[in-house]
């Protein structure tokens, strides 16, 4: 008989691993970048976000019409490059070395010139020309814990009747994040803007930042019903008032537990039950 081993998380303290992780996050603005100027305009961002891999984060296949192929950029957490590839079987691979992102950026375009692909990008946001540090086991480790958290975030919205986004990697603030929607539009905000018109819940991970600094996870609502931050949480979780308004799971409970996907599952699944019980109505 088969027994389903229990999933392990690494240790994510901030303080062993934030000089790493501000590098991989820079990598990931440059990446996202890219893909928001080479693809159209997709509803609430979706564009500009990148996706999780089985190794790392990529842009998914971009179209370049006017070739008649796709390219696709992905941030390899494994082998530690940044692998870029065309449909015609163009590939290119850099190393990550903790290279300045000026230097990134100029190698990263200088290989899509090459394939005849060249975004317009703001150079200004990538001329910092310090290296940078880059510590692989670091990597790994971090890389380890957040593909089961894409997973785990794709097994719950899996179970969601009402239309969810993608799970996605925003690079703006380096968080892996989710969408529900109710379905009902917010009174008095212009239909037509989905941004502020669309009534949902945002499910998300977060290595840690400004606000808590250390990982954690998130759930926020907008409009954020009004008995919603009454509800009682999970063993473990809490309601966040100051820096924002938001259900907060921090990372730590996981790993002090006994089974980490369930604490995470029923943390969801608390503050999305109460949620649509406000929002459905």
């Amino acid at each position: 008989m088969s027994q389903t081993k229990e999933v392990q998380f690494s240790d994510l303290d901030l303080s062993l691993w934030e000089a790493s992780r501000d590098t991989i996050h820079q990598y990931a603005k440059l990446l996202g970048k890219i893909r928001a100027a080479l693809t159209p305009k997709q509803k609430h961002w979706w564009n500009v976000s990148l996706r999780a891999s089985a190794v790392g984060f990529t842009t998914t296949p971009i179209a370049i019409f006017d070739q008649n192929k796709s390219i696709e950029l992905e941030l390899n957490c494994v082998k530690h490059k940044i692998v870029i590839s065309s449909s015609n079987g163009e590939k290119q691979c850099i190393d990550l070395e903790g290279q300045s992102i000026k230097k990134m950026y100029e190698n990263v375009l200088s290989i899509l010139a090459d394939m005849k692909v060249q975004p317009k990008l703001d150079e200004s946001l990538f001329s910092g020309e310090e290296n940078l540090q880059y510590d692989r086991t670091r990597i790994e480790s971090f890389w380890k814990s957040f593909a089961q958290i894409d997973l785990i975030f794709k097994e719950f919205k899996g179970g969601l009747r009402q239309e969810t986004s993608p799970v996605q990697l925003w690079p703006h603030h380096f968080d892996l994040a989710f969408l529900w929607f109710s379905g009902n539009l917010v009174p008095d905000q212009d239909p037509n803007n989905e941004e502020y018109a669309d009534e949902q819940m945002n499910f998300g991970f977060s290595t840690g930042d400004e606000s808590i600094n250390e990982p954690y996870f998130y759930i926020t609502a907008y409009p954020l019903p009004e008995l919603l931050p009454k509800i009682a949480l999970p063993q473990g979780a809490y309601w966040e008032t100051k820096a924002f308004n938001g259900a907060i799971l921090k990372y730590k409970e996981l790993t002090q537990s006994t089974n980490p996907r369930n604490t995470l599952i029923n943390f969801l699944k608390a503050v999305q039950d109460a949620g649509s019980e406000f929002m459905l109505k």
